[in-house]
């Protein structure tokens, strides 16, 4: 069983905030647990110090995966890459980084999935075929959808190097579809 954060729990937002927050939180959280424990409390003022402990964890863990991530520039230059390539390269390139990635995948000739991605006992739908388009809407979601469920496939994962529409998203949302674009997609294929 893979244990997952709440969404919006304190330490999840803080994740997903710049790392500065967290410490500055910790520091804010240290402040009053010394005051409490001066004011009220017995207890020496260095056992504040434990307190904010997991804020400076998160915000230690927070600012290394920011130092990793890709810049705006580097991610847009990589899609223009991937945007540049011609299906023989680019369907051989996912497949590859799906394979890195400790997936089993096989392609599946037409039809609105192009490859079908296995690890762990869980089957994925993989559409990439329209990468390059510059707007992807509701339609080739549906098929791709519609196509899972006829496998009996646990996941669906489209991939698309363009901007995605505000009811594609609100469908994915909908329907579980996970949609792998901008940063994702960047870094997905960044290690060839």
């Amino acid at each position: 069983m893979k244990l997952k954060m709440a969404e919006n729990s304190i330490f999840a937002v803080l994740l997903r905030s710049p790392w500065w927050i967290s410490i500055a939180v910790a520091g804010g959280v240290f402040l009053l647990a010394r005051w409490l424990l001066a004011k009220f409390s017995e207890i020496p003022d260095i056992y504040a110090l434990f307190v904010p402990l997991p804020f400076v964890v998160i915000g230690v863990y927070a600012g290394w995966r920011q130092l990793r991530a890709p810049s705006e520039a580097r991610i847009a230059a990589r899609l223009e890459a991937l945007r540049a390539m011609q299906w023989d390269e680019f369907s051989g390139a996912i497949e590859e980084a799906y394979r890195r990635a400790g997936y089993a995948v096989a392609r599946i000739a037409g039809g609105p999935a192009d490859f079908e991605l296995e690890k762990a006992g869980r089957k994925s739908l993989l559409a990439c075929k329209r990468w390059k388009a510059m707007r992807t809407g509701v339609e080739p979601l549906r098929g791709l959808h519609a196509a899972a469920q006829a496998r009996d496939a646990q996941e669906c994962l489209y991939v698309a190097a363009g901007e995605i529409t505000d009811a594609a998203r609100a469908f994915a949302a909908q329907k579980g579809v996970h949609l792998v674009h901008g940063a994702e997609l960047a870094t997905l294929m960044s290690t060839r």
